[in-house]
């Protein structure tokens, strides 16, 4: 047999092979397609709560025996009242002795409250707070499609390429 008709033969079958498979396809692809227009991938930030703690020197008044001050309401009262008593004479001195007595009540009391606001401890506190860690993550892509002269936008989990699959004028987003 000839070299020459072999070759042929085998270009032949080959040519015809490759114009059944792509006829085939055509035949079995014959659904509804849209043009696609666009495809945008979708980010979104994704915040995450942790909580993060670190050590701080935090100063705490101290814990009070007389809260309403009244040691030194009684001193100073004593203290006024006696210092009162050393003024003037008869009537004069009574009054000087209650007024010095009220006076010295009320300084009391407010010198022992200046010290027990005084009185602090620091001591080393262990103080957290939450903090978020923020990240982007993919969600899919945003797909802008043309069905015969409507342009339509849908949201989906991949890239449909350059034709999106339609079923009854709807994407179809199964394929």
């Amino acid at each position: 047999m000839n070299r020459q008709y072999v070759i042929g033969g085998l270009i032949g079958a080959v040519a015809v092979t490759a114009i059944a498979t792509v006829a085939s396809y055509d035949i079995l692809d014959s659904g509804e397609y849209s043009e696609v227009i666009s495809v945008e991938p979708v980010i979104r930030t994704v915040s995450t709560p942790r909580e993060e703690c670190q050590d701080q020197w935090v100063s705490h008044k101290k814990p009070v025996k007389d809260p309403h001050q009244v040691t030194g309401t009684i001193a100073g009262a004593v203290i006024g009242g006696v210092l009162g008593n050393q003024v003037g004479g008869g009537k004069g001195k009574d009054i000087a002795t209650v007024g010095g007595a009220v006076a010295g009540g009320y300084a009391g009391n407010k010198v022992q409250e200046k010290i027990q606001e005084g009185n602090r401890v620091d001591q080393l506190e262990q103080v957290c707070e939450t903090v978020y860690d923020t990240h982007e993550i993919h969600d899919g892509y945003e797909v802008t499609y043309r069905y015969n002269e409507r342009v339509g936008v849908i949201h989906m989990d991949h890239d449909p390429g350059r034709r999106l699959p339609m079923e009854n004028g709807e994407p179809d987003t199964n394929s």
